[in-house]
């Protein structure tokens, strides 16, 4: 598939997607507190941000209340709280699990709800459950992507089957999204052009979530978006599960549309996010991250080594092997 765009052309159909609360939530349970999350929509407000994602709609039958913060769950009330009746023009995002949401219950029609779109989130064997939710979310109003997960593990014929069925769903957008960091540009490039293929048949939007397991998120990110991906997620400081994802400010920056400012993003980053660093709170590159994405694996157990504060590396690298190959 031909490039779309250059380095200095503004690009009107891209939407750039800040995921910090939900994905940097697993970092810490969620427990963020009130004023960053509304410093944050401030800051996305002012930065040109397109859409936040606040968090799960997570099942309370099967996630105890009291081990998580409230954007594990998401309470409409609760993102009330934060943006009263949202009268700007960033759109409020959440995302719902296949089987871990109750989303016939806890989804209410989108009339009574501050939440724009629903991200519903699954693997390749879960596309049908994943169908379901689809057509529920949308037909109570709401905009829906469906976000593949672990695209990097899943074989092309795969790939292609799931997205011609989720074609003939309502869905707006199909996101690849690199779960592992395992990608490199020309594996991005390559699943960007089979998306948009099957997008543009019908007629829907392309997005991708990229970790950084490689440093590499950044990289991927830009290369899918020159091959017509147009939705862009990325998360303050770059937080997120283990090495994290796309650094907003990054993305920002090279973004040409005047209307991204990176400099409120910046002021978080220096309020926010390094004292959370300072209180412990672990996310970004190391080689443990680095490992599992070469591996192409779930992080798993490099976030269990950082947590123990483990640096004999060569050790490490041995026992995922093992754990890889047994």
């Amino acid at each position: 598939m031909a490039k779309k765009g250059d380095l200095l052309s503004v690009r009107q159909d891209i939407r750039v997607v800040d995921a910090t609360i939900r994905d940097g939530g697993l970092c810490n349970n969620f427990w963020f507190d009130d004023k960053f999350v509304k410093d944050l929509f401030n800051a996305n407000v002012k930065a040109g941000v397109d859409y936040m994602e606040f968090g799960y709609k997570a099942s309370k039958e099967i996630f105890d209340e009291k081990d998580f913060g409230k954007w594990k769950f998401c309470n409409d009330a609760d993102i009330r709280k934060i943006v009263g009746d949202n009268k700007t023009k960033l759109k409020i995002a959440v995302m719902a699990d296949v089987g871990r949401t109750d989303f016939e219950k806890d989804i209410i029609p989108k009339k009574d709800s501050p939440i724009d779109l629903i991200r519903i989130a699954t693997y390749i064997n879960t596309i049908p459950a994943a169908v379901e939710m689809i057509e529920d979310c949308a037909k109570k109003g709401y905009e829906t992507s469906i976000n593949i997960m672990a695209v990097s593990k899943a074989n092309t014929e795969d790939i292609r089957t799931a997205l011609e069925i989720l074609g003939q769903s309502s869905v707006n957008t199909f996101y690849i999204v690199d779960s592992y960091g395992a990608l490199y540009p020309e594996q991005a490039r390559r699943l960007a052009d089979i998306y948009c293929e099957i997008a543009d048949k019908y007629k829907k939007n392309v997005g991708i979530h990229a970790h950084n397991n490689q440093q590499l998120a950044f990289a991927n990110t830009i290369e899918a978006m020159t091959h017509c991906v147009s939705y862009l997620d990325a998360t303050v400081d770059g937080m997120g599960r283990g090495a994290g994802n796309c650094p907003l400010e990054l993305l920002l920056g090279f973004l040409k549309n005047p209307k991204y400012k990176v400099e409120p993003i910046l002021k978080i980053i220096e309020e926010h996010t390094q004292k959370m660093k300072d209180d412990g709170v672990m996310w970004g590159y190391d080689i443990p991250y680095m490992l599992t994405g070469q591996y192409n694996t779930h992080p798993r157990p490099a976030i269990s080594y950082v947590k123990e504060g483990r640096t004999d590396y060569f050790k490490f690298s041995n026992e995922l092997y093992d754990i890889i190959n047994s």
